[in-house]
C-alpha cells in the first residue's frame, strides 16, 4: 500500500478524514496511513453486530450509524468527539460504490459545520478485486492519497440553509474526485473542471491557518 501526501493531515485538532468507499479494506487502509493520530472510524451498526468483525470494530473504538436514515444520535456523537478534538473517519456516500463517487448522503457538511473541523480528503485507488487478487497470490496495488485539508467558511456553528449544505458537500466531493489518482472511480463527480471553492477554505496542515489556496493532491 502506497501512501500519498500523508503530511496533508493535521496532527491536532478536529479533523474529519472523509475517503471513498470501493472495499472493505477501505477503513483499515487509511487508519493504517494516519500513524501520528488515532482515528475513530464510523461504521454501519450491522458491523458492530457482526460476532465475527464486531469486536474489532469496537476495538478501534467505532461508533456506530444507521444506515438509511437521518441518525441524529450518530450526528451528535461525531460533533462531540470533533470538538473533544478527534479525528474520525468516514465514508460520505455511506456504503460501497464499485462504479465511482456517487451522490453523498447528508451530514458531512453539517457536522464539519457545527464542530468547525478540518476536512481530509483519503482518497483510495486499486482496492477493487483485492480479494481475486489474494485467491491467485497476486500482488495488489493500492494507494491512498490525502487531498489538500480544507474548512468549510461558514464553520461558526450557526444555522445553515439545506441547499447551501447540499452545495457545500458537492464541493468537498469534488476535492475526494480530484485526489483520486483512478479518473475512472470519480463517478458523478468526474468533470473535475465543474468543481468549485465557493465554500471551501484550504488550510495549512501544521498550523491550520487560513492559505490562499489548495497545494496539489
Amino acid at each position: 500500500v502506497a501512501h500519498k501526501r500523508h503530511e496533508n493531515h493535521p496532527g491536532r485538532g478536529p479533523t474529519l478524514l472523509m475517503m471513498n468507499h470501493i472495499s472493505l479494506l477501505d477503513p483499515v487502509l487509511c487508519m493504517g496511513a494516519v500513524t501520528n493520530r488515532f482515528v475513530i472510524p464510523m461504521t454501519k451498526i450491522e458491523n458492530l453486530r457482526n460476532p465475527l468483525i464486531g469486536p474489532f470494530v469496537r476495538f478501534w473504538g467505532a461508533f456506530a450509524v444507521s444506515r438509511g436514515e437521518v441518525d441524529r444520535k450518530a450526528l451528535m456523537n461525531s460533533i462531540e468527539l470533533l470538538k473533544s478534538g478527534q479525528l474520525i473517519l468516514i465514508a460520505p456516500e455511506g456504503t460501497r460504490q464499485l462504479n465511482g463517487l456517487s451522490q453523498p448522503k447528508d451530514g458531512l457538511a453539517y457536522v464539519a459545520t457545527k464542530a468547525n473541523a478540518v476536512i481530509v480528503p483519503a482518497a483510495i485507488s486499486g482496492a477493487i478485486g483485492w480479494q481475486d487478487n489474494l485467491k491467485r497470490l497476486k500482488r495488489t496495488r493500492i494507494q491512498v492519497n490525502f487531498g489538500p485539508p480544507f474548512r468549510f467558511k461558514a464553520g461558526d456553528g450557526g444555522r445553515i440553509p439545506r441547499e447551501t449544505l447540499r452545495a457545500m458537500t458537492d464541493e468537498a466531493m469534488y476535492q475526494l474526485a480530484l485526489a483520486l489518482r483512478d479518473p475512472g472511480l470519480r463517478g458523478v463527480y468526474s468533470d473535475v473542471s465543474r468543481a468549485t471553492t465557493e465554500y471551501l477554505e484550504f488550510v495549512d496542515p501544521r498550523t491550520l491557518a487560513p492559505i490562499s489556496q489548495a497545494v496539489e493532491a
